[in-house]
């Protein structure tokens, strides 16, 4: 049975080349580390319980990469470059078999991004995965939710719904073929962060986030912290390759709040619309235009053809969803 520290030195402990921002990495009490000289640290938290945010029978591989996915697109909302991250881990036992697969699918995504793993800890208990990542930005470009300004445009990377959808077909919701459910799986195992896509909108960006729990229960954190409102075009939103076989409602529902999408939401002046998709072009992102901010508070939903839609999506709460 391996020990705490056989396993930290075994799946989580890497030499890395010698780099001026971190002067201590893993090992010691403390890590060490400063931004680029003139930037600011961004450093975000999230937790992922067993049984909660995932199967407890997720395959480890994805998991890793899922936990660290999930941290890299709180960067990317802000339009941070990665650093580095801690990770802690409760886990029901040591057990190599798992271990290995996980630490590969996170230290993969971590090397694809630069960003090192710089401490940490572990301990037994119920399977709970906690990171907190830090990353780097210059002042004054990062793109917070309470800077959306009336008549901005609102923008969608990716596509939306696909993850709900393959959360359906787990939950027996409805019948997907083997390979549909295959293709939809991927996007909620393994989401891909918009690191590229973040610091491309630096300086055309007014306000943006990550849509983790669904676009409407998200977008409205950037309403309220604005204090502003919204209108959504709900046809408008790029619905997923697999979610676009099913019927509109369902299209609809999964778009507005499905959840564990991670693609960014973004507001920017109607004037940078073209900068907006050069954006998207050299971060090889698809970006989408689908609503406004609007001067009245509340969110507004229309269909394509302007009229107004009665819907009342509810997107995913830690404490009161099931």
């Amino acid at each position: 049975m391996l020990s705490e520290f056989d396993l930290i030195k075994r799946y989580f402990h890497r030499q890395y080349p010698s780099d001026p921002r971190f002067a201590l990495g893993n090992g010691d009490d403390c890590a060490l580390i400063a931004p680029t000289k003139g930037t600011q640290l961004a450093i975000s938290s999230d937790m992922l319980v067993s049984g909660r945010h995932f199967f407890a029978d997720a395959d480890p591989a994805m998991l890793g990469h899922k936990c660290l996915a999930v941290n890299l697109s709180d960067l990317a909302a802000m339009g941070a470059k990665p650093l580095g991250f801690t990770l802690a881990i409760a886990l029901p036992e040591a057990d190599e078999s798992w271990l290995a697969p996980f630490s590969e699918g996170m230290l993969r995504l971590a090397d694809q991004y630069q960003c090192r793993l710089i401490g940490g800890d572990t301990t037994k208990g119920p399977l709970t995965i906690s990171i907190t990542i830090f990353g780097e930005i210059p002042p004054t470009t990062a793109m917070r939710r309470d800077a959306a300004k009336v008549d901005d445009d609102i923008w969608i990377s990716g596509t939306l719904g696909d993850a709900r959808l393959a959360l359906a077909a787990y939950w027996n919701e409805l019948a997907l073929s083997d390979s549909a459910h295959l293709a939809a799986a991927r996007r909620m195992h393994m989401p891909a962060p918009r690191i590229e896509l973040g610091m491309a909108l630096r300086g055309i960006a007014h306000a943006a986030l990550d849509i983790s729990d669904g676009l409407v229960g998200d977008l409205n954190h950037i309403l309220t912290s604005s204090q502003v409102g919204a209108s959504l075009d709900v046809d408008t939103l790029p619905a997923g390759p697999i979610l676009t076989q099913q019927t509109q409602e369902i299209q609809r529902q999964f778009c507005l709040a499905g959840g564990d999408d991670y693609e960014l939401c973004f507001t920017a002046p109607p004037e940078l619309r073209e900068a907006v998709l050069e954006a998207g072009r050299r971060s090889q992102t698809p970006v989408t235009r689908v609503g406004k901010i609007l001067a009245s508070r509340g969110l507004q939903i229309f269909d394509r053809a302007g009229n107004p839609l009665d819907l009342r999506p509810s997107s995913f709460d830690h404490f009161t969803s099931a």
